[in-house]
């Protein structure tokens, strides 16, 4: 070692470890990391030193959206995980984590290292100094929902995430025999959630008419992961409407359906979320693309507003929160059950082949 570079000062850094650096309003509620850089604990400062490297990264920001639990959390995890430490030896450190995520995800958290997780939740947890050997702060992100194979070393994809998943929650699907193909059916409820089925008793009846094996399925903050993941994984295919819900499409097998239905003016936004995801997972993709009748919109403007004639003219360049709560938020859908119904007719197809051929 140089001996003037251990006698000298330590090298001290300050970052917010959270992914979305474009976005100054959330960044700023991110809790800012002092990070200090020597090749000696020459003070005496650790109170607690470490054996292996650390991974550290943020839960705060839009935590608490499934969606965003996963694409600012767990998949850059998983990216950041392989492209350095693909043995699994490193600590995980947490920043910001709220009272409920650690319950929430200890069981994701067990498959990415063999170390316990750090969390650093509170003032008098964050004034302890943690030494590591080294330490990556903040994660590798290929964009929304997005793994780049060609970017990782070992050539890993979204499947490979699955297959993390699968590892975290143990599934035995031994246990979950069915007759016909098992629907997932996405249901979106509460008051002023938007993108509601108002129609949706109709909409179940008639896919269990069509032949599926129909399960309603309405995931809250207080809804178990791993029983989740054992009930979509057993499924053969999943429907819903556009929104964080759909991120569950991780949890299906490739090769099942996922058939996700595009409310007005969400085309764009549709595509980047979950269309581009479930084909990198290897599912078989469809949308149904609710028309202008389908939409409640019609109900709050007139045939000829830019809402309805033209949604990317009304967006504009500046897709603002005004102009996205029109969509969003305002909008509920009353499928046309005999249109749904020559759609899910093709999904069940797909559905009872790949349950003849995966069980």
């Amino acid at each position: 070692m140089d001996p003037t570079f251990a006698t000298s000062a330590p090298l001290v850094e300050k970052i917010r470890p959270y992914p979305r650096k474009a976005d100054s309003w959330i960044m700023s509620q991110i809790k800012e990391l002092t990070l200090t850089s020597s090749p000696l604990d020459l003070t005496g400062s650790c109170d607690i030193t470490h054996d292996s490297p650390a991974i550290v990264f943020s839960a705060g920001g839009y935590t608490g959206n499934i969606y965003h639990d996963f694409i600012d959390g767990f998949i850059p995890l998983f990216i950041t995980a392989n492209s350095i430490y693909p043995d699994r030896d490193f600590i995980i450190v947490v920043v910001n984590p709220k009272e409920w995520w650690m319950p929430r995800y200890m069981d994701v958290l067990g498959a990415f290292s063999k170390h316990k997780t750090i969390l650093l939740e509170n003032e008098n947890a964050s004034s302890i100094t943690h030494c590591f050997t080294s330490a990556v702060v903040g994660l590798i992100s290929h964009g929304p929902m997005t793994i780049n194979p060609t970017q990782l070393p070992n050539s890993r994809s979204l499947v490979d995430f699955h297959y993390l998943l699968d590892e975290a929650f143990n599934t035995n699907l031994s246990t979950f025999k069915t007759q016909k193909p098992r629907l997932i059916l996405v249901s979106r409820y509460g008051n002023n959630v938007g993108r509601v089925i108002l129609n949706e008793e109709k909409i179940r009846e008639m896919l269990e008419d069509v032949g599926f094996e129909v399960i309603i399925f309405r995931p809250s903050k207080t809804t178990s992961l791993k029983e989740a993941y054992k009930l979509i994984k057993s499924s053969h295919g999943m429907v819903g409407v556009h929104g964080a819900a759909l991120t569950h499409l991780l949890f299906l097998r490739p090769g099942s359906v996922l058939v996700q239905i595009v409310p007005l003016g969400l085309g764009w936004v549709a595509k980047t979320c979950f269309e581009s995801p479930a084909k990198a997972m290897k599912l078989e993709y469809t949308e149904y693309r609710v028309n202008v009748g389908e939409s409640s919109l019609i109900e709050k403007y007139s045939e000829d507003d830019l809402v309805l004639k033209d949604p990317i003219a009304f967006r504009g360049v500046d897709w603002n929160a005004t102009k996205m709560n029109v969509y969003l938020k305002e909008q509920d859908v009353r499928l046309d059950v005999n249109r749904f119904r020559q759609h899910m007719n093709k999904a069940y197809e797909k559905a009872k082949s790949f349950m003849d051929i995966d069980g």
